[in-house]
């Protein structure tokens, strides 16, 4: 089972922040505080916001109100990185490589990746089935 899966929202939200509060103050850092730091890093709009660390553990935001949620926009970076690094689904690497070219960055390119994961994760949850890899890889390259 995923390291997150078993924390709380609570907990979940505390992982970024102190590996963000590690990476600022100099620390040493596990391998996933890396990944994490370095999302964060380069998402400068978030870092003052993530030092109100204390009303971020319970904060809501509600999309209807136009308030993104920084920690799923967070969570989906490190998503498609680790399916890249890992080709799943078999041709990420490629879709990936063709929008980084399109749009400038392997960041832009993530960020076009992110609806067709969110399409693909709300659909499972809604129908209460695992993701289907083959049809978010048709929406992957749809983008291209």
């Amino acid at each position: 089972m995923p390291i997150f899966a078993q924390q709380s929202r609570a907990a979940l939200r505390q992982t970024y922040l102190d590996a963000w509060r590690r990476r600022c103050s100099g620390a040493v850092l596990s391998a996933l505080d890396a990944q994490i730091a370095t999302v964060i890093g380069e998402h400068p709009e978030y870092h003052a916001w993530l030092e109100n660390d204390a009303a971020l553990l319970a904060e809501e935001f509600d999309p209807a109100e136009g308030r993104g949620n920084p920690f799923l926009h967070l969570g989906m970076h490190l998503a498609i990185r680790e399916q890249i690094a890992t080709d799943r689904p078999g041709g990420i690497q490629a879709v990936h490589a063709a929008l980084a070219q399109r749009h400038g960055s392997a960041l832009e390119a993530e960020h076009r990746m992110m609806e067709a994961l969110g399409e693909t994760l709300w659909e499972a949850q809604r129908a209460g089935l695992a993701p289907d890899e083959q049809a978010y890889l048709r929406r992957l390259q749809r983008l291209r």
